[in-house]
């Protein structure tokens, strides 16, 4: 164990926080996860330190955090994006905490987890430097996310407080939680069932779970990341359509609906992104492919079904 290299978690029972911890344990790294609820026994590691606390409230988030951390990595947000209230306040209030928390003794590096949504109907390939409009955003998500990019890349030029936000497309992989897409997909093949889903004419940029988890550790470790947005997906659109064919074809079986699910009238048919800045920035490019990932969840599934 490296006592010096110790790292805050927010959201550190979720996906991607799950697979951040553990990876972080292999560095030998102290391991601290804050979040609402406690894991999932599959997402549950015994050498992790778990808090659990509301980020939206500032007062039992100090109460919470005595002590100095070399790395903060902000992953925390309420999922369930049908409460506007706590979409926003998860998202955006609960950001702005943590680094008022910080600001006497701040990390290293402090990461945010933005999302693609925040480009709005931009065209793709999306690049970071494209300006997003706040009125272009239809969700609350997409907005609070866009909202607290804005405040991060503000307090790194008037404060120098460390921030990267790290603009995440579709990541995907084992232990994702089960109303996601793939494992949509994955479960109703397995099962050799009918399952509803769109034409599948629009496309979409994956990016393995490893993938994204190498990004974060990259974007921790490098100052050149300070003060950056950096988008972290694949570079390559998927058609939904051949996805579903993909799964169906490595799974043989699965009755894919086609049509029964209607695309939504403002639907944007391609979304990707350009990830030239996250190659010079942080020395990143995803090492997986998508057949290659697509493998290792399905054999995920595969394993939890004996």
């Amino acid at each position: 164990m490296n006592p010096g290299n110790n790292i805050l978690i927010v959201g550190g029972t979720g996906f991607i926080g799950y697979h951040l911890a553990k990876k972080s344990l292999t560095k030998g790294w102290q391991v601290t996860s804050i979040s609402s609820k406690p894991p999932k026994k599959i997402r549950y590691l015994s050498k992790v330190k778990y808090i659990i606390c509301d980020i939206t409230k500032k007062k039992s988030l100090k109460r919470n955090i005595q002590k100095s951390f070399k790395y903060v990595v902000n992953l925390g947000g309420y999922v369930d994006h049908s409460n506007k209230k706590k979409t926003f306040d998860s998202h955006y209030t609960g950001c702005k905490n943590l680094t008022e928390v910080f600001s006497k003794n701040p990390p290293i590096s402090f990461v945010q987890m933005g999302s693609s949504v925040e480009y709005g109907s931009l065209k793709s390939p999306q690049k970071e430097s494209a300006k997003c409009n706040l009125k272009s955003i239809k969700s609350i998500y997409g907005k609070a996310k866009l909202l607290s990019t804005i405040y991060l890349i503000d307090l790194f030029k008037k404060k120098k407080f460390p921030s990267t936000v790290l603009r995440l497309y579709l990541a995907y992989g084992p232990k994702q939680d089960a109303n996601r897409f793939l494992p949509i997909i994955i479960k109703g093949c397995m099962k050799n069932k009918k399952f509803s889903c769109s034409h599948g004419t629009q496309s979409r940029d994956f990016v393995y779970i490893d993938d994204v988890i190498e990004a974060i550790l990259k974007s921790l470790t490098n100052k050149n990341a300070r003060g950056q947005i950096i988008n972290i997906g694949s570079g390559k659109p998927k058609k939904i359509r051949n996805i579903i064919k993909l799964v169906k074809k490595i799974l043989k079986g699965g009755y894919p609906q086609f049509g029964k699910i209607k695309l939504r009238k403002d639907e944007i048919l391609k979304l990707y992104s350009n990830i030239n800045k996250a190659k010079k920035k942080i020395n990143w490019i995803p090492k997986i492919s998508f057949e290659e990932g697509l493998k290792s969840t399905i054999k995920h599934y595969n394993e939890q079904a004996i």
